[in-house]
C-alpha cells in the first residue's frame, strides 16, 4: 500500500509542477514525495491540502484528500482523520455537493468531539450553518452558527469569526429582524477592520446602510455611505452602486441639493454600465426629485424609462415605487383617470408582494429543526445501500375475497373524490366570477368618486379665487389708496414749491413711514393672495433661526431709530426644520406689528429657545398691548386692524398670513398680552422632519 501511495504522490507531483507556480505548494509536494514515515506523510499532505484549498485548486486537493484519508485510516491517526474529513467537506461545499458536505461535516464533528477540540467543533458548526442558510433552512443554519459564535468570539480565530458574524447578520436580515442583523453586521465590521479586509468592509457597510434606511434612520444611512467614500478600496462599480443610494437618502430629507449632486454622479457612472439595477434606482430617484422641483416633463421621461427597465429586470420593489411616482405625477398634472390606473397597479402589485412575504413568513415560522445525528459517514453509506423490501398488497390479506372488498372500497372512495372535486371546482369558478364582477363595480365607483372630487376641488378653487378678488379690490381701494395718496400729495407739494426746507425736513419721517406702510401692505397682500389663490407647498429644510432674526432686524433699524424704539436681540444659534422663506415672512410681520404698536422709549425683544424638542421663537414688545376682546380676533381669516401709535394703518391680514404659513410647516402661533404693558408673540416650529403615522 505504501508503494502505491508513493507512486501516486510522484504522479501528482509531476502534474503539480506543470500546473502551478506557487513555490510553497511545489516545496510541500517535493517534501511529501521523499518522506518515508507515514505519519509525516499525512501531516505534510494535510498542509498541501490546506494550501491547495486556499488557492481554489479543489480537484487537485481532493486527490490528496482521498489518498491521505486511506493512509490516516490505516494508521488510526485521529487528529489527521478529523482534519482531512473537514477539508473534504469544505471542498464538497465549494463544488455545490451539499449532501456529501453535510455528511462529512457531521463525521468530522464527531471526531473533533472525541478529541475535545472545541475550536474545530465551532468551525464545523459554522460551516454547517452556512450550508443550511444556502439551502434555505434559516432556523437550522441560525442554530449551528450561534453555537459556533459562542465558542469563537473569545478566541483569535478572526477569519472564522468574520464568516460567522456575517452569516448570522445575513440570516437575521432575511428573517426580518433588522436590530439583530445590525448588531452582527457591526461586529463583523469590527473584525474586518482588524483583519484589514477592505472588500468585506464595503459589502458589510452596504448592508448596514440599507438596514438603517429600512428603519427610516436616514441620518445613520447617510453617515455610513459618506464614510464609505473615504475607503481607498472602493471601486468604480462600488461608487456606481453607492451614489444612487446616497442620493436617495438625501431625498428623504428634502435636501434636494445633495440629492441632485449624488444622483447625477450615479447617473453618469451607470448610464453606460452593465449594472442596470443601479441605473433603475437612479431613474426613480431622479423622477421623484424632479417631481418635487416641479420639473414634470423631465420627471415623466425618466419615470417612463424606469418603468420599462423595472419590468425587464423583474424588479418588483422598484416597479412598485415607479407606479407610486407615476400616480403622484399624474395627480399633480390633474390627469385623474391615469392616476387612478397607476394607483390600481400599485395596489395590485403590493398585494402580490405582501402575499409572497406572508407565504415566506409562514414557511419560516413552520419550518422545524431536525436533530438527526449523522454520527458516521460509513453508517450513512451503509444505510444508503440498504433497500427496503416492498411486498405485494395481496400478501396482507388471507383470501382473494378480502382483496376484492378492498378494491371495491378503493374505487368507491375514488368516485366520491371525483364528485367532490367537480363540485368544488364549480363553486370556485362561480366564486371567481362573483369576485370579478364585484371588483369591476368597485373600480367604476372609485373612478366616479375621483372624478367628483376633482370637480368639487375645481369649484371650490374658483369660488375661493372670486372671494380673493373681492377682498383685494376692497383693500386696495381703502388702505393702499390712503398710503399712496399721502405720498402723491407730498410729491405734488414739493413739485409746486409750496414747502419750505424746514417743512420738507419735518415731513420726511412721515413720508418714510407712509412708504414703509405701503411696502409692508403690498408685501402682505401679495403673500396673502398667493396663499388664497393656490395651494402653498412648503419646502422645509434645516436653517439657523438666529440668522433670520439678524436679517429682519437689520431691515427695520432705520424705522426703529426714527420712532425712538430700542431693540434687544437675545436670539441663539439654533436650527428649525421648516420653509425658511415662509418663516422670514412670519418674523417680518411680527417685527412690523411690534414696531407699529410701540411708543418712544419702548423695547422690542427677539429670542428663541428649545421646548419639548421644538424650536420656540418669540417677539416681545413693551408697547400698548392688546385687549382680551381683540386677541380673539387676531388670527381670523377676516381682516382686523387697529391704528398704530403713530397712526400707522394696515390690512389686518398680516397675522392671518402668519398663522397659515406656520401651520403649513407643522407649527403653532399664539400671543400673550396685557393691555398697557405689552405683547409677546410665540411661534413653535419642529426641529426635524415630523414622522408620518
Amino acid at each position: 500500500m505504501r508503494i502505491k501511495f508513493l507512486i501516486f504522490l510522484y504522479l501528482i507531483n509531476f502534474i503539480g509542477f506543470s500546473q502551478t507556480k506557487d513555490d510553497d505548494i511545489d516545496t510541500l509536494a517535493i517534501e511529501l514525495a521523499f518522506q518515508e514515515q507515514d505519519s509525516l506523510k499525512v501531516k505534510t499532505s494535510l498542509k498541501l491540502i490546506k494550501s491547495l484549498y486556499d488557492i481554489g485548486s479543489y480537484d487537485r486537493a481532493l486527490q490528496y484528500v482521498i489518498e491521505s484519508e486511506k493512509l490516516s485510516n490505516a494508521l488510526n491517526y485521529k487528529d489527521a482523520q478529523a482534519e482531512i474529513t473537514y477539508y473534504k467537506s469544505l471542498i464538497y461545499d465549494k463544488k455545490g455537493d451539499y449532501i456529501n458536505a453535510i455528511s462529512g461535516f457531521s463525521k468530522s464533528k464527531d471526531l473533533f468531539i472525541a478529541l475535545n477540540d472545541t475550536i474545530s467543533i465551532a468551525k464545523v458548526n459554522n460551516s454547517i450553518g452556512l450550508i443550511e442558510v444556502k439551502k434555505g433552512n434559516y432556523k437550522k443554519g441560525l442554530q449551528h452558527t450561534l453555537v459556533a459564535v459562542q465558542h469563537l468570539q473569545n478566541t483569535q480565530h478572526y477569519d472564522e469569526l468574520n464568516i460567522a458574524y456575517t452569516n448570522l447578520a445575513n440570516t437575521y436580515n432575511y428573517l426580518s429582524k433588522p436590530e439583530k442583523a445590525i448588531e452582527y453586521y457591526t461586529k463583523a465590521l469590527d473584525v474586518q477592520k482588524l483583519l484589514n479586509k477592505k472588500r468585506d468592509e464595503v459589502a458589510t457597510n452596504f448592508k448596514l446602510a440599507e438596514l438603517y434606511s429600512l428603519k427610516k434612520e436616514y441620518r445613520k444611512a447617510i453617515e455610513v455611505y459618506e464614510n464609505m467614500l473615504n475607503n481607498d478600496s472602493l471601486s468604480r462599480e462600488d461608487r456606481a452602486h453607492l451614489y444612487p443610494k446616497l442620493g436617495g437618502e438625501y431625498l428623504n430629507f428634502n435636501d434636494f441639493e445633495n440629492a441632485s449632486k449624488y444622483l447625477i454622479k450615479g447617473y453618469n457612472l451607470n448610464i453606460n454600465q452593465n449594472n442596470s439595477a443601479d441605473f433603475l434606482i437612479v431613474l426613480n430617484h431622479l423622477g421623484e426629485l424632479n417631481i418635487n422641483k416641479n420639473r414634470l416633463i423631465i420627471a415623466e421621461k425618466q419615470l417612463k424609462k424606469s418603468g420599462i427597465l423595472a419590468k425587464e429586470l423583474k424588479n418588483d420593489k422598484e416597479l412598485l415605487r415607479h407606479y407610486l411616482l407615476m400616480k403622484n405625477l399624474d395627480s399633480i398634472k390633474k390627469r385623474f383617470d391615469r392616476a387612478y390606473i397607476w394607483q390600481q397597479k400599485y395596489y395590485e402589485l403590493k398585494t402580490v408582494l405582501l402575499k409572497k412575504q406572508h407565504q415566506l413568513s409562514n414557511q419560516i415560522a413552520t419550518s422545524t429543526i431536525t436533530n438527526t445525528s449523522l454520527s458516521s459517514f460509513d453508517s450513512l453509506l451503509h444505510e444508503a445501500e440498504t433497500k427496503p423490501i416492498v411486498q405485494p398488497l395481496e400478501t396482507h390479506y388471507s383470501s382473494n375475497e378480502n382483496y376484492d372488498k378492498l378494491k371495491l372500497l378503493f374505487y368507491g372512495v375514488l368516485a366520491a373524490l371525483a364528485i367532490v372535486s367537480t363540485f368544488l371546482i364549480f363553486m370556485y369558478l362561480k366564486r371567481n366570477n362573483t369576485i370579478k364582477y364585484t371588483q369591476e363595480l368597485e373600480e367604476k365607483n372609485i373612478k366616479i368618486e375621483l372624478q367628483n372630487e376633482a370637480f368639487l376641488e375645481q369649484t371650490k378653487h374658483l369660488e375661493s379665487v372670486n372671494n380673493v378678488k373681492d377682498k383685494l379690490f376692497s383693500i386696495v381701494s381703502h388702505d393702499l389708496k390712503d398710503s399712496l395718496s399721502s405720498i402723491t400729495g407730498f410729491i405734488d407739494l414739493l413739485r409746486d414749491g409750496s414747502l419750505s426746507r424746514d417743512e420738507f425736513e419735518n415731513l420726511i419721517p412721515e413720508l418714510s413711514e407712509n412708504a414703509s406702510n405701503a411696502s409692508l401692505l403690498l408685501f402682505n397682500l401679495l403673500n396673502w393672495s398667493k396663499s388664497q389663490m393656490q395651494s402653498l407647498e412648503p419646502k422645509p429644510t434645516l436653517f439657523d433661526v438666529q440668522e433670520v432674526f439678524k436679517e429682519k432686524v437689520k431691515i427695520i433699524e432705520n424705522r426703529l431709530e426714527n420712532k425712538g424704539i430700542n431693540i434687544t436681540d437675545l436670539s441663539l444659534r439654533d436650527f428649525a426644520y421648516a420653509d425658511r422663506s415662509m418663516v422670514e415672512i412670519v418674523i417680518q410681520n411680527l417685527l412690523a406689528n411690534a414696531l407699529k404698536f410701540s411708543k418712544i422709549g419702548d423695547t422690542i425683544t427677539v429670542s428663541n429657545h428649545i421646548s419639548d424638542g421644538n424650536c420656540i421663537i418669540s417677539v416681545a414688545d413693551t408697547g400698548v398691548g392688546i385687549s382680551k376682546e381683540n386677541i380673539e380676533k387676531l388670527f381670523k381669516n377676516n381682516s382686523f386692524t387697529t391704528i398704530g401709535t403713530n397712526n400707522e394703518k394696515g390690512t389686518g391680514l398680516g397675522l392671518s398670513i402668519c398663522k397659515e404659513l406656520v401651520e403649513l410647516n407643522n407649527g403653532k402661533i399664539w400671543v400673550e398680552s396685557t393691555l398697557g404693558v405689552g405683547s409677546t408673540f410665540y411661534v413653535q416650529l419642529p426641529k426635524n422632519r415630523p414622522t408620518k403615522d
